[in-house]
């Protein structure tokens, strides 16, 4: 028999997918798959979703966000399964799958997926914790930790906008030391990302990013004046800022991050781990199916 777990998130975005688990079912079966669901909930931890995974399981469906898709795929490594996963992108956030070319559309990504070949992709590594997509922190990176549940799944991404609006007074340096074989950095910041992906928030930040290069995309935006920061924003919305003379940025396969800042780290949209951060790039790390060409 040929199995999928196909665990989903209620509450994702505007509970898109409660309207679609049929249409799901049903185009697995025609293909000849079964679809085993299991629904993510407070009551239950999602650990009992891998308790009956065997070999007639041919991969794990997953429809939500980036923090869904998170949160399963270190279920997964903690359980030491190797199973391709697939994303159905049904959450207020959804960079990791659209940089991989998911459609937003249920039907058309059931069929994408189911004709695909599986790839092998790489997997960010953050102290004893994975992503997928991206690794925060500074200035509005824990803007999704700190956002009501209702308030996004209500207003979708204007929720994080307006949290975004209410930051703005925090608006401070942070002083940070990075080490890395291609780089080191010994100064004050605003904020630091380090890509797996390409995209937070739906913003191209690093565009020359490859998911199965086996390195990750460290981009650290200085200390400089807010007027100036301003500016370096909307050469972020064109996609043309790495070359900024206010940004490092290099690819590296694993580096050290110390910070002594009451500041939260981000894993995905979820809270990340205390400094000081060690972070690796495990190359082809995880499979994943629909993942276009």
């Amino acid at each position: 028999m040929n199995k999928v777990k196909f665990i989903y998130n209620p509450y994702s975005g505007e509970n898109s997918i409660l309207n679609n688990i049929d249409k799901v079912i049903k185009i697995h079966q025609k293909k000849g798959y079964t679809i085993i669901p299991y629904r993510i909930s407070m009551e239950f931890n999602i650990d009992r979703a891998f308790e009956d995974i065997d070999d007639n399981y041919k991969y794990i469906l997953i429809a939500g966000g980036d923090g869904t898709v998170d949160t399963v795929v270190n279920c997964m490594k903690n359980r030491g399964l190797d199973i391709p996963i697939a994303i159905l992108p049904v959450g207020t956030a959804n960079d990791f799958a659209k940089f991989i070319g998911m459609p937003s559309n249920i039907e058309k990504a059931c069929k994408q997926i189911l004709s695909t070949e599986v790839k092998k992709i790489d997997l960010g590594k953050i102290n004893d914790k994975y992503f997928l997509n991206v690794a925060s922190m500074g200035l509005f990176t824990d803007i999704s930790q700190k956002t009501d549940v209702n308030l996004k799944n209500t207003m979708g991404k204007l929720a994080y906008y307006i949290k975004g609006i209410e930051q703005l007074p925090n608006f401070r340096k942070l002083k940070v030391k990075v080490r890395s074989e291609k780089s080191y950095f010994d100064g004050d910041i605003y904020l630091m990302f380090i890509f797996n992906g390409q995209t937070a928030g739906n913003l191209n930040f690093a565009y020359k990013a490859q998911v199965d290069d086996g390195l990750l995309d460290v981009i650290i935006i200085k200390a400089i004046n807010p007027v100036d920061f301003f500016g370096l924003f909307i050469n972020m919305l064109k996609g043309d800022h790495l070359n900024n003379s206010s940004i490092i940025y290099f690819k590296t396969d694993k580096l050290e991050i110390e910070c002594h800042e009451d500041i939260t780290t981000d894993i995905d949209g979820e809270k990340g781990p205390d400094f000081p951060l060690r972070i690796t790039c495990i190359k082809h790390g995880l499979k994943i199916l629909g993942m276009e060409e």
